[in-house]
């Protein structure tokens, strides 16, 4: 047995959750041939918020206390409602959801995604800047993207609220890797943002004024200085980075009170 401090290897985890499909009815259906894909999927949560520093090992005790196994075993009920299972990262149409996202970027169909393919994913509005920091900072293999560090891009993009994530982005956004985020740093982002904006005929909103709603939303400890800590306690950390990376998630922050008011209308009919 372990002790609460023992540590489990990526490998270990890896055949736990192999050995233990067959006893979740919910994964039936899953074909034999996908399942190194599902465990793949699956271990790769564990990794990417209880293994931050990348060491591939990870407290039993963080995964006991977390709500991951949980989750997963929450799939030995053969009656669980599809919104359940959809919301739920382990389970079998989640799974196929993530992987096929992957097949349907990977237009070359090589295995592996290059920046102009990854480029499509969600809306296809990440800026080209924030796409090149992925390629920089990330795992590839002769500059592409396989699906395990696939998986991690994802699982961020997806929970943007989480420190995990954020820790992520930070990552991304402190180009000179100097533990902060400078004027310098949020400039050189939005500038790919105002790029985009003038590609689609739209006036490009100055970066001045973004500046300092963004350090309005931070307020951080320096007021010249964004730390890893001030954008995981300001609580808008997702908004923030959303404003920096991806069109759609600056028009979005942008036209916030449009989108307020029709949701309240559509809620009064």
């Amino acid at each position: 047995m372990y002790n609460d401090y023992s540590m489990t290897y990526l490998s270990e985890l890896e055949n736990y959750i192999l050995e233990l499909i067959p006893t979740l009815p919910q994964l039936d259906g899953l074909e034999t041939s996908f399942h190194s894909f599902y465990v793949c999927t699956a271990v790769r949560k564990f990794f990417f918020f209880l293994d931050p520093l990348r060491t591939n090992k990870v407290k039993i005790q963080d995964i006991l206390a977390c709500s991951f196994l949980d989750d997963l075993l929450e799939l030995r009920d053969e009656t669980l409602p599809k919104d359940v299972q959809e919301a739920n990262w382990f389970s079998a149409p989640s799974a196929l959801r993530v992987y096929g996202q992957y097949l349907n970027l990977d237009t070359d169909h090589n295995g592996m995604l290059s920046k102009e393919e990854l480029s499509r994913y969600g809306t296809g509005t990440l800026t080209p800047t924030f796409i090149e920091r992925v390629f920089q900072e990330c795992l590839t293999y002769d500059r592409e993207m396989d699906y395990k560090t696939y998986l991690d891009f994802v699982l961020a993009m997806e929970n943007r609220k989480e420190p995990q994530a954020l820790q992520y982005f930070f990552r991304l956004l402190d180009i000179e890797q100097k533990n902060y985020l400078s004027v310098f740093d949020l400039n050189y982002f939005f500038r790919a943002i105002q790029e985009q904006m003038k590609a689609h005929g739209q006036e490009p909103v100055l970066f001045e004024d973004v500046k300092d709603e963004i350090f309005d939303m931070i307020k951080p400890t320096d007021p010249f200085k964004v730390t890893l800590s001030d954008l995981i306690l300001c609580g808008q950390g997702d908004t923030v980075v959303s404003i920096l990376i991806d069109l759609n998630g600056f028009w979005t922050y942008e036209n916030r009170e449009v989108l307020v008011a029709d949701n309240n209308d559509e809620a009064e009919v």
